[in-house]
């Protein structure tokens, strides 16, 4: 069946900043998602902040796959309802792949519950991705490592809980190292965090970084068959359990 991906981007640098422009003519977001449809078999459309709830819709998100999330100068301009619904998609099993300044994203930190910040220099240094889990399938087919020439850097520490599986680190020119390429599971949903990928240069145009970002996505899709948040059910009756307790004889025996 094939994957059905919707590449969010905020779109604000390609329309205020002349050289972004000149980078991404097509905009960040239609460049990533030309890169997964190189890569990839899939039905790949993308959305940008300023659509009507973001692009976001609960119709929307319901035929949603995997949701590939970039954002950077306006994190705070995205609404909270929309951020939650995503969230609920999430936990329900749709995938999520957040790029590089997506880490300060308000969906990414509601996922990883931390600060989620890092230290940051944009100062055109090499960046160099190594591959430290070469079995995983979101490293296949990409050299060990890949060569960004131009990039900003990050580097640690970076406050995000341990994550499920680490793929990626990156060293830069200035020493540091990063934890550039993470994974994470929260509910049904799987999660790849990706660093390499800032508006001022050309990264998104990598082929490398495109098949990694295109191999996430494949990762990241649910084999479950239907979509559906996790609930805590009480095995002989099949109740929820609402935090507040079921009745019965123990909580009429405490108040007694």
């Amino acid at each position: 069946m094939t994957i059905r991906v919707l590449v969010w981007g905020e779109n604000r640098h390609e329309q205020t900043e002349p050289h972004v422009a000149e980078i991404y003519p097509d905009g960040m977001h239609n460049t990533i998602a030309a890169g997964i449809r190189e890569n990839l078999e899939a039905d790949v459309s993308s959305t940008t902040l300023d659509e009507p709830e973001h692009g976001l819709t609960e119709e929307v998100l319901a035929a949603t796959d995997v949701l590939v999330w970039w954002g950077h100068a306006a994190h705070g301009e995205v609404e909270d309802k929309v951020v939650e619904r995503v969230y609920q998609h999430v936990l329900a099993g749709m995938g999520l792949i957040v790029l590089h300044s997506g880490h300060w994203s308000k969906i990414f930190g509601k996922l990883m519950g931390t600060s989620c910040t890092l230290r940051w220099r944009s100062e055109r240094d090499r960046e160099l991705v190594w591959t430290v889990s070469p079995t995983h399938p979101i490293a296949q087919g990409v050299p060990h490592p890949i060569e960004i020439e131009q990039q900003e850097m990050y580097g640690e520490f970076f406050d995000i809980p341990v994550p499920d599986e680490l793929i990626f680190i990156s060293t830069f020119s200035g020493g540091e190292a990063f934890r550039s390429g993470c994974t994470f599971r929260r509910g049904h949903g799987k999660i790849f965090y990706f660093s390499p990928g800032d508006q001022d240069y050309p990264v998104y145009h990598h082929k490398d970084i495109r098949k990694v970002i295109a191999n996430g996505v494949a990762w990241a899709k649910s084999d479950r068959p239907e979509r559906g948040v996790p609930t805590l059910l009480r095995y002989e009756t099949g109740d929820f359990f609402n935090g507040h307790g079921y009745g019965g004889p123990i909580e009429e025996a405490a108040d007694a």
